[in-house]
């Protein structure tokens, strides 16, 4: 049975798969979950946030996901070009670096005019980070795996990362928030440490960019004897 050949003969690629998507769950929940709070939260707050309107925020983050799927279509062939894990590696460098200006780009709004322009620019770069890494990843993760267990594969390393880093992504933003005093400086460490992760596992993994499907399936072949 494919599930039962992925944990006894692929147990590696499936744990290396789950890490490689973690900081772009963590990413996409922290975009979309966590800004919205810490935005739309009033500066007056027990836990203080930057004060923006709900409707203007949103709107700004409308904004950012239009350049989530521009980036998205732009990383697919850049991916096929350079090598899926290169591209892969070079934009999680910039998710760990991204985290640490989460101090920097979120504020509250002393100038709305500025501290708006501002956090506009977090949003877009927010979303185009996330565009590049959902480009190749459709590529990298089914190709871990040989063709006779590549959907269950890529499938249980997608959804148990969806479990590490989406689901419980926008409790632990909330909690660090709450302990920082309203600054989110937590939040974005707690990302880059994700970013760590993912990036300790895509230097683990190798590039599958060239691989020839012929090769696949004799490897399965010997596997399966």
């Amino acid at each position: 049975m494919p599930l039962a050949t992925v944990f006894r003969h692929h147990w590696k690629h499936l744990i290396l798969g789950t890490f490689i998507m973690l900081a772009t769950y963590v990413l996409f929940y922290l975009m979309t979950n966590f800004t919205l709070a810490y935005g739309t939260a009033s500066i007056d707050a027990d836990v203080p946030g930057a004060g923006f309107g709900y409707t203007d925020f949103v709107l700004m983050q409308i904004v950012g996901v239009v350049f989530f799927g521009i980036f998205t279509l732009l990383s697919g062939p850049v991916a096929d070009a350079i090598g899926r894990r290169k591209l892969l590696l070079s934009v999680t460098g910039a998710i760990i670096v991204f985290g640490l200006t989460f101090n920097v780009f979120l504020m509250p709004q002393v100038d709305p005019q500025f501290t708006g322009a501002l956090t506009q620019a977090f949003l877009v770069l927010g979303f185009m980070l996330m565009g590049i890494t959902f480009g190749p990843m459709g590529a990298m993760l089914p190709e871990l795996f040989p063709t006779n267990v590549r959907y269950s594969g890529s499938a249980i390393a997608y959804n148990v990362s969806s479990i590490l880093g989406a689901a419980i992504a926008p409790l632990i933003a909330l909690k660090l928030w709450e302990f920082a005093g309203g600054e989110p400086w937590l939040v974005g460490l707690y990302l880059s440490s994700m970013g760590v992760l993912t990036f300790i596992a895509l230097i683990l993994t190798k590039e599958t960019k060239d691989d020839d499907y012929d090769d696949d399936l004799g490897l399965v072949a010997a596997v399966e004897l």
